[in-house]
Parts: C-alpha cells; sequence; structure tokens
C-alpha cells in the first residue's frame, strides 16, 4: 500500500465519493443511510465550501465535507464538519483524522471564524472540539454537539445546518 494522498474533491470523484460514504454509514446506529445523498446535494447546491478525498492506490478511500451554518439566523463565519467518512478496510489509520486537521486547517486559511460537528465528544474532543454552553442544535443533545472557534469568538443561539441536511 503507498502512502495516502489527501487532495481536494475533483468533479470526477462523484462516484467514488458516494460509494465511501455508503460502505462507511452502511451499518453505523446513528446513520440515515443518505449521507452520499446529503454530499451529492451539497455538490450539487455549490455548497461544498470544503471537501476533501484520501486516495490510497489511486482509489478514494476517504472524505470529508464542510458547508456554512447560520448561528441565530446569521452567517457568521461558521462552518459545519459533515459527514467524514473512511472506507471500513481502512478506518483506524489515521485517515479520518488526517481529513479532520486539513479540513480544519483549511478553513482557518480561508479565514474561518469556527465550526460545529455533531458527533462523539471523545473523538472530536482530540481535535480541539467541545460543547459551547450557548451553541445548540435543535433535537439534540447537548453533550454531542461540539465547536470550535478559531478566531476567539463565542456566538450564541440556535445552529441550522444547510437545508440539503433537512431532506
Amino acid at each position: 500500500m503507498t502512502s495516502p494522498y489527501l487532495r481536494d474533491e475533483r468533479a470526477g470523484d462523484a462516484d467514488a465519493v458516494r460509494h465511501v460514504l455508503q460502505e462507511a454509514f452502511r451499518n453505523h446506529p446513528h446513520s440515515s443511510g443518505r449521507e452520499s445523498l446529503l454530499v451529492d446535494a451539497l455538490r450539487e447546491s455549490k455548497a461544498l465550501d470544503v471537501a476533501l478525498v484520501v486516495e490510497v492506490d489511486g482509489i478514494v478511500v476517504g472524505h470529508i465535507a464542510f458547508s456554512k451554518v447560520t448561528i441565530a439566523g446569521t452567517f457568521c463565519g461558521w462552518y459545519g464538519l459533515g459527514p467524514i467518512a473512511v472506507l471500513p478496510a481502512y478506518q483506524s489509520r489515521g485517515i479520518g483524522s488526517t481529513l479532520i486537521r486539513e479540513g480544519l486547517e483549511r478553513l482557518q486559511s480561508q479565514g474561518a471564524a469556527g465550526c460545529v460537528v455533531l458527533g462523539e465528544p471523545g473523538y472530536y474532543g482530540r481535535f480541539g472540539f467541545k460543547v459551547r454552553p450557548g451553541l445548540e442544535l435543535e433535537g439534540v443533545p447537548v453533550e454531542y454537539f461540539l465547536a470550535m472557534s478559531f478566531d476567539g469568538s463565542e456566538p450564541q443561539g440556535l445552529v441550522k445546518y444547510r437545508p440539503e441536511f433537512a431532506e
């Protein structure tokens, strides 16, 4: 196996990304089964603000997406991480961590104020995400909705992902 190669998602990656998402979430207990449709919809809406893939031996094995979120009804430079997926045979090799770190670096270099994620606190906490009092996602237990400020801002209010997340 050659070293993983991280790059921006390209126009021809849609089928490979769809496969990664479907396989990664196939038996996941918190999956809607619609993650690949979500990424397709975000791509169609040109709302994938940062979308990265990891290739191994020329095969896409991982993907991460970031898109704008609103807080208290306003876009204030914050983004949502998700979904992130790695083919099961390539999990636990640091590919997901690489995608997250690089994605967060890209957001920061583009002037983003912060990022939110809905996920496991033990996993995402390693990257600096934590519960931020005053930030909430409707219908989600507070301990699973995490945030990271890049610029020290502490916005408060209801966070809403793009409409594609509700479809």
